[in-house]
């Protein structure tokens, strides 16, 4: 009965008696209990959410019909508001407050049924690739404890990874969907940047942060993304495209096969596992064995990718966390500070950690006079040459294939003390991000040292529904 195999086939089970609302909430809440070492969640509302399964089961007692969430259980990131309840970004600049209002993604949530259980561990304002910068310490490797799940939502992956909850919500501006996914063996996606309302999500990037779901399926993924998809008054970057049925979209075979491609240089980098390079490739000899196009094309922005997004990035967090001084927001310093500058510095040494204050200074030195012109302008105009190559790249192929990451999950600590062998991680996720496209991992290879890995797949703006198709196909014929 449980775990659930798909959102579907519970609510079948739902509809025939055979569980409840409160069974499936009191089997996650004791497989948090078991798991609690994990330090996947920062907080869990056992009482709540089988309170609210109770009022579940009695609304479909009383002959109602099942909402599109009906009783699904969820964890959400600790950077997305939920009414009421404590939202810190892993940060203890944000300790013990507790938001005013519910993100729209939450808010859409709860309003078709689903379950809110608990809230995830994450890198500090979602800053990080290994869910090590958090002030709640580390999360662990479902599989290998000793181990990073991959950040920053690695509490969302490793929730799902382990069987704590149906579904997570965590938020991707670089990769911190995709990544952990990988690490973790579960899908994880970012839909088109505006396809999903940043309203009531803790901004890191404005211009790079968006909503992502994990699931074990793509089928879920797709049934969630129909859910909190879609046009939002509190935020003016959201984009109005009307929403489809993904859940339908995907069942609907394609009329023909889409034309794949991939960057011959993503695979030729000194950086990149052997043994991924040879199940990348040997993924694309199948896919032209099973009647694929398959083109190679060739990318030479590859090694301005990651300078220009962690340039743009910091910058953009620069302002954004400036708010956190202890005036406006945030934690205060005890004793107070009689000098402003004294108190607003000791406000903000205090509060952030090591990463966050890393990647503040880094913003405001490319954002600095002297330097705008050189760094942040360079920047963005690398981003637009990447977005023009992008819709190039999509005049040919449907769909763009890559690795998620350069290796499997490493140690935790490993690259603790190397912040640029860190950044350098994310060579293969931000480009969705710079070009504002959806990308997803898709769990289909083994490695040889028994860890989980991944395929990426991009596609056009807005083009969820292909994407999702295909990968929906290749996860069934494919998956290891």
């Amino acid at each position: 009965m449980f775990p659930i195999s798909t959102i579907a086939s519970y609510h079948e089970q739902l509809r025939q008696g055979i569980t409840s609302c409160e069974a499936a909430v009191t089997f996650y809440l004791n497989r948090i209990k078991t798991y609690g070492h994990l330090n996947a969640l920062v907080h869990v509302f056992a009482e709540e959410a089988l309170e609210r399964a109770r009022e579940l089961d009695a609304h479909q007692k009383a002959g109602n019909t099942l909402a599109p969430l009906h009783g699904v259980v969820v964890t959400i990131k600790d950077v997305l508001a939920w009414k009421a309840h404590p939202v810190s970004a892993a940060s203890g600049m944000l300790k013990d407050f507790k938001s005013l209002f519910n993100a729209t993604a939450v808010e859409k949530l709860l309003n078709a049924g689903a379950i809110i259980i608990g809230t995830n561990n994450c890198d500090e304002f979602a800053m990080g690739s290994s869910n090590e910068n958090s002030a709640y310490g580390p999360v662990k490797n479902f599989i290998d404890e000793k181990r990073v799940p991959g950040g920053s939502s690695g509490g969302s992956a490793v929730a799902v990874q382990a069987n704590l909850c149906m579904i997570s919500l965590g938020s991707d501006t670089g990769g911190s969907v995709r990544q952990p996914a990988d690490f973790c063996g579960v899908v994880g996606m970012k839909p088109t940047y505006g396809r999903i309302s940043r309203h009531g999500l803790i901004a890191y990037g404005s211009s790079f942060d968006q909503v992502g779901i994990l699931a074990q399926t793509v089928e879920d993924v797709a049934l969630v993304l129909k859910v909190i998809a879609g046009a939002d008054d509190f935020d003016s970057t959201v984009s109005s495209t009307p929403v489809p049925d993904y859940s339908e979209a995907i069942k609907q075979s394609s009329s023909k096969k889409p034309v794949a491609g991939y960057f011959k240089e993503t695979l030729l980098h000194t950086g990149l596992d052997e043994e991924i390079k040879q199940k990348h490739l040997g993924f694309l000899a199948q896919l032209k064995a099973d009647g694929y196009e398959v083109k190679e094309l060739s990318f030479d922005l590859l090694d301005y990718i990651v300078p220009t997004y962690y340039i743009l990035t910091t910058a953009e967090a620069s302002s954004n966390l400036s708010r956190y001084d202890g005036v406006r927001f945030g934690h205060q310093s005890t004793p107070l500070k009689s000098d402003l500058t004294e108190f607003y510095s000791a406000n903000r040494s205090e509060g952030f950690g090591k990463e966050v204050q890393r990647r503040i200074m880094l913003g405001t030195f490319v954002l600095s006079a002297g330097y705008y012109d050189a760094y942040y302008t360079k920047a963005q105009q690398v981003r637009r040459k990447l977005y023009e190559q992008c819709q190039l790249v999509f005049s040919e192929v449907d769909v763009l294939l890559m690795p998620v990451s350069p290796s499997t999950a490493f140690e935790i600590g490993e690259k603790s003390n190397d912040p640029l062998a860190m950044y350098l991680a994310d060579i293969y996720t931000v480009f969705a991000n710079l070009v504002g496209i959806p990308a997803l991992s898709i769990p289909l290879f083994q490695h040889s040292n028994g860890l989980p890995f991944g395929l990426q797949m991009m596609g056009k703006h807005f083009d969820e529904v292909s994407l999702l198709r295909l990968a929906d196909t290749w996860m069934k014929q494919y998956k290891a």
